[in-house]
């Protein structure tokens, strides 16, 4: 008993190796996305191997929708950690509570509006995109259903977000490890045997993550050490609710444009056909795994950031950063080697057709090496965000898309039309991705070192 209470105590990050501190706290986060990444990847081999290409087509078309229509949570889920994060490192208990009641209710409200507002955008956007009559319907089936039972999604993330501020990230992890495995057995009893197709897909996930949002908020009532649970704190103060907006909505706006550039790039791939639409999910569900240790190690900086700064210890920030930074890019480094040496096997896993999976192949041989650029970009925007700067990297995100991105995609596809290649060539999808990459780590890198980030703590 005495062990498992260890476990799942809050852990105090201002004391300690800031290396050991960092790497403790992203290995259980770690895991934990690489549950929630399991989500869309059982999705898409279930109906991949028992639907059909199409459906797989269809599922990753709505996926870019779906990330777009969700940048509310995003946003109070950033901005709730960092507040969570320094008050916790402040040992500030009056302002915790608050701040914890207001994200519920923040996330209550975000979730009415969303259900009501994204289920009626649905199929209006994906017409808009040119998706293809042959998955128009399933893309709007799936996408209803994800939207309709969003609280469970938004809930967990807030929450689990929540959890992590306060050090414990043990939790999030068990939590969707359960929900996992329940996706895995719904989308097989949904699709191969009850024959739901991509609708049984959505469902399957819809319960797994109402589920984890359950498990989350029982956690989360148990915690008396750390802050009150009352009903008093969810009614909103302008105080807590304007921190949590003010904090998250660059965070929300940076997934926002990262979500309306990846639609207007879907666009594009939407015109080389079912086929390389179906690869680029295959891409895509290799590329999230890939991206998990970087995502896992921003987290987890924007945690220990968040923490030190409000113990007022700003040079173990700066110590972790480095330490932090230095381990995402040799784990970023082992992933590349992998990928290139290895990823074939990891495209079959997807589909039995050969093409498709040489396809697949040759687009990540692209993006391999700009992992190492990300684990840059991840790492010390992650330590921005937990100083309460998260102006920064929104701006530096909207170069990379916006500027950058989706002006070298589309016109590398015109430069390289050609009457074998009407549409230009497929590659330039993926190499006006690593351009912008590498070009965004070089902008993080230039704004760490001015260091005007380390004046913006709130606690």
């Amino acid at each position: 008993m005495k062990f498992l209470k260890k476990l799942f105590a809050p852990v105090d990050m201002t004391l300690g190796k800031p290396w050991e501190d960092i790497l403790v706290f992203t290995l259980p986060m770690l895991l934990g996305n690489i549950a929630q990444q399991l989500y869309n990847t059982v999705d898409s081999v279930v109906v991949g191997r028992y639907v059909g290409d199409n459906a797989l087509a269809a599922v990753g078309s709505a996926g870019p929708i779906f990330n777009l229509l969700i940048v509310l949570f995003i946003g109070i889920s950033v901005g709730a950690g960092i507040l969570v994060s320094q008050y916790f490192g402040a040992k500030n208990r009056e302002e915790l509570s608050r701040t914890i009641g207001n994200s519920l209710t923040l996330t209550a409200c975000a979730s009415l509006f969303v259900m009501a507002v994204a289920t009626l955008l649905t199929r209006p956007l994906l017409e808009l995109l040119g998706t293809p009559d042959s998955i128009l319907d399933w893309c709007t089936s799936y996408l209803h259903i994800m939207f309709i039972g969003i609280a469970g999604m938004a809930f967990y993330n807030i929450l689990s977000g929540i959890l992590r501020g306060m050090g414990d990230s043990i939790s999030a992890l068990l939590y969707l490890l359960v929900a996992s495995g329940l996706n895995i057995a719904l989308d097989l009893l949904f699709v191969a045997k009850f024959e739901m197709g991509v609708a049984g897909v959505a469902l399957a996930t819809v319960i797994a993550q109402g589920v984890s949002a359950v498990l989350c908020m029982l956690r989360l009532m148990k915690m008396k050490d750390a802050f009150d649970m009352k009903v008093t704190y969810l009614k909103m103060t302008k105080k807590h609710a304007i921190g949590i907006i003010r904090l998250g909505v660059p965070s929300g706006l940076t997934q926002a444009i990262m979500s309306m550039a990846m639609l207007v790039v879907q666009s594009l791939t939407n015109s080389f056909g079912e086929q390389f639409i179906a690869a680029n999910v295959i891409v895509m569900r290799v590329d999230g795994f890939a991206m998990l240790p970087n995502f896992s190690f921003g987290t987890a900086m924007t945690t220990y950031a968040g923490q030190n700064i409000g113990a007022k210890k700003f040079d173990r920030v700066t110590q972790g950063a480095k330490q932090g930074t230095f381990m995402g890019l040799a784990v970023s480094a082992a992933i590349t080697a992998t990928i290139l040496f290895f990823g074939r096997p990891l495209m079959s896993i997807f589909t039995e057709t050969e093409s498709l999976v040489n396809l697949s192949m040759n687009m990540m041989k692209i993006l391999a090496v700009g992992y190492l650029a990300m684990a840059i970009i991840q790492s010390l925007s992650g330590v921005m965000r937990g100083a309460a700067d998260t102006v920064t990297p929104m701006w530096i995100s909207i170069i990379m898309t916006i500027i950058i991105r989706v002006p070298i995609a589309y016109g590398l596809a015109y430069l390289t039309r050609s009457p074998e290649l009407p549409q230009g060539r497929q590659e330039s999808v993926y190499i006006s991705l690593l351009i912008s990459w590498i070009i965004g780590a070089v902008m993080t890198g230039v704004a760490y070192k001015r260091g005007k980030w380390k004046g913006k703590a709130l606690a």
